[in-house]
């Protein structure tokens, strides 16, 4: 036996029933989809996710999850820990002060001061929120923490 001489088996390929060429192939006139209605008609028939006039599945449920808050507010966090290691002792820290030293990108967005980490350094912290834990910890390195202007 060769390459050339394999073929299919018996009655396992069918050659595909070409509809509309005549009435002679036994699929003219209407090609097989019957006399009248939407299902004759060319483009006829329901779209896909057709519920029979019923509000659709993907109409009925929101665009997106969840629920967005259009008046929170972001902050840009800011641990105590990089505080420690950017700033001197006796220094403000405030947005501008941040923004020099690369901290945060804008100065425009509030920024947060977190307690994570530890600080030594005394330090003015003139930001939009702190932190009860970074409070702490800034006022037991003996700085004091006052409202951004």
């Amino acid at each position: 036996m060769q390459l050339k001489d394999l073929r299919p088996a018996e009655g396992s390929k069918k050659s595909r029933k070409r509809v509309g060429r005549g009435n002679s192939s036994g699929h003219g006139t209407t090609a097989g989809r019957g006399t009248k209605g939407q299902l004759s008609r060319s483009g006829g028939g329901k779209g896909a996710g057709f519920e029979g006039g019923q509000q659709p599945l993907a109409m009925r449920l929101p665009k997106l999850p969840g629920f967005t808050n259009h008046s929170r507010v972001e902050y840009a966090p800011v641990n105590v820990a990089r505080l420690e290691g950017l700033f001197a002792d006796g220094d403000t820290v405030d947005a501008e002060s941040l923004m020099a030293k690369g901290v945060i990108k804008h100065d425009y967005i509030p920024v947060k001061v977190l307690g994570d980490g530890e600080l030594t350094k005394k330090l003015t912290v003139k930001v939009d929120k702190v932190s009860a834990s970074a409070k702490a910890k800034i006022e037991a390195a003996g700085g004091k923490v006052e409202p951004a202007c």
